[in-house]
């Protein structure tokens, strides 16, 4: 098993390995002492996943949320009435809930989990590769609200990290292929060792050490930069532009790691015709996103897709702070006026 620990507020641990959901019960039992448990999970992981999990914490009184599967479902309606579930089982501020599922799932049980009681403890138990190898760690919780993504959340860091790689194996290729588009993100801004890792080897041989060394870079950045002063903007690397991919497609019909890497993309290709990088690292990138079988190139114009980013959460009075790079793995922020930003991009 691999491990590591976070250490930011009270500090939690990250625990890899496979058949953790059948261990989940007794490592929960470590970080609480909570009497009541409440599994927040969606349709399609609860009806794998649930029951197993369950069983594993027959010493907690155990509720269950379950809503329909798929970002649609992640708004403030759908957060309210979590929160208004977690009340009507009487959990107080020492219980506890578990987000058993994906991204969406992380993103909407921990911000249930922030705002409920004016914050108590979550634990995650991601089951897709995107939310293991990023949206897990670090403590971003939020839902959509119609002028763009993540627009509601907060801050609140899990009490607990359970990775259990086996998981993977029941994820459609689509959604494997979606979370490593953010590895390949984290290869380009921190690490040319891992990008060229991902680049150049059979990632099933490697899966277990490339999420170990994404989310080990990601609690390295989240530990200096918790509330994302600095440093830790630059993890929003092809996220300004995909957020705005995906609000264009209404967040139906491409995946949340299928639009950043159309951003990453997009963003490198800007920088290659304004001298800022050099040329042919954008279709390197490329290459390495169509490994995984993943569209880099989005329906929607490049205007259509830059005015859509006036709703990002990077934007200023001024303008937006993008994040570039000089090379693969050397990422930086870049503010770029508001009046500069159609120009840039060349609409």
């Amino acid at each position: 098993m691999k491990s590591l620990r976070v250490n930011v507020g009270e500090g939690y641990n990250i625990l890899i390995d496979k058949g953790l959901l059948d261990r989940c019960g007794s490592e929960i039992k470590k970080i609480t002492k909570a009497k009541k448990l409440c599994i927040v999970s969606d349709t399609n992981v609860a009806a794998l996943y649930l029951e197993r999990v369950k069983a594993q914490l027959s010493d907690f009184e155990v509720c269950e949320y379950i809503y329909p599967a798929g970002e649609e479902s992640k708004t403030t309606s759908t957060a309210v009435k979590i929160v208004e579930f977690l009340a009507e089982n009487g959990l107080t501020r020492d219980d506890l809930v578990i987000a058993l599922g994906g991204g969406v799932c992380g993103d909407m049980a921990g911000f249930a989990a922030a705002i409920y009681l004016r914050g108590i403890a979550f634990v995650q138990l991601p089951t897709s590769l995107l939310a293991q190898v990023d949206s897990s760690v670090g403590g971003k919780t939020a839902v959509d609200l119609p002028r763009g993504k993540n627009l509601c959340g907060a801050f609140h860091q899990p009490s607990l990290v359970l990775i259990d790689t086996d998981t993977l194996s029941t994820l459609p290729p689509h959604y494997f292929s979606d979370g490593m588009a953010e590895a390949v993100k984290m290869g380009c801004i921190k690490s040319r060792a891992l990008f060229e890792k991902i680049e150049n080897e059979s990632i099933n041989d490697i899966i277990e050490d490339v999420i170990f060394e994404c989310v080990s870079l990601k609690a390295q950045v989240v530990e200096r930069d918790e509330k994302e002063h600095g440093e830790r903007a630059l993890l929003n690397f092809g996220h300004t532009a995909g957020h705005a991919i995906e609000k264009l497609h209404a967040f139906k019909d491409v995946s949340h790691g299928e639009a950043v890497g159309m951003g990453m993309v997009l963003i490198t290709e800007a920088c290659e015709k304004n001298s800022l990088l050099k040329l042919g690292t954008s279709r390197r990138i490329e290459k390495v996103l169509q490994k995984f079988d993943l569209r880099t190139r989005d329906s929607n114009s490049t205007e259509a897709i830059v005015n859509a980013m006036s709703a990002d959460k990077k934007r200023t009075g001024e303008g937006i702070k993008f994040i570039f790079i000089k090379d693969i793995g050397k990422g930086y922020i870049n503010p770029i006026k508001n009046e500069d930003i159609n120009g840039f991009f060349g609409v």
